[in-house]
């Protein structure tokens, strides 16, 4: 059976290596050292199997960070290709005063309670649908939206002074 010290030598001894090698076909550092982080990672995961019967696995986890590199190069390509058919995506202008007042409000506010509130007002969903989205009741959905609204409303009044701010449904 081998051990995390097996595995900690093995990196140790092929990993600067076999990121050299991946550098030299991705072209890029940065890449490369991820594609053998992750090949490494999911090795790991299996190493057990992978070194069965005194089998080496520096061939599987050079397959993998190879095939790692290449889906990532098949996906950059895919991209390019896309721009090139569509054109370059246009420039977005930056968020409203009132767009990062609501996202600062949002983040002050429960998990759950964002959730609801986001998934119902700007994601258009009904209540039964955030409900089985959050995997809870209706009423329970029912009650963060009301508790949001209020808490919401509180958050945003006192950014924008005493005018007021309503929610409406998306």
């Amino acid at each position: 059976m081998a051990t995390p010290s097996d595995f900690d030598e093995v990196y140790a001894a092929t990993a600067p290596r076999l990121i050299g090698q991946l550098y030299l076909v991705t072209g890029d550092l940065h890449d490369a050292q991820d594609c053998v982080q992750e090949a490494y990672a999911r090795a790991w995961t299996r190493w057990d199997r992978l070194t069965r019967d005194g089998n080496d696995p520096v061939g599987w986890v050079k397959t993998t960070a190879y095939r790692l590199a290449v889906s990532r190069w098949r996906h950059y390509t895919a991209g390019l290709r896309a721009m090139a058919r569509h054109g370059a995506p246009a420039d977005l202008p930056p968020p409203s005063a009132d767009a990062i007042a609501v996202r600062d409000a949002l983040a002050l506010l429960p998990k759950g309670m964002r959730a609801a509130l986001v998934l119902y007002y700007l994601g258009g969903m009904r209540v039964a649908e955030v409900a089985e989205a959050l995997d809870v009741p209706e009423g329970t959905v029912k009650a963060r939206l009301s508790r949001g609204r209020t808490a919401l409303a509180g958050l945003l009044a006192d950014a924008h002074g005493s005018e007021g701010w309503e929610m409406t449904h998306a």
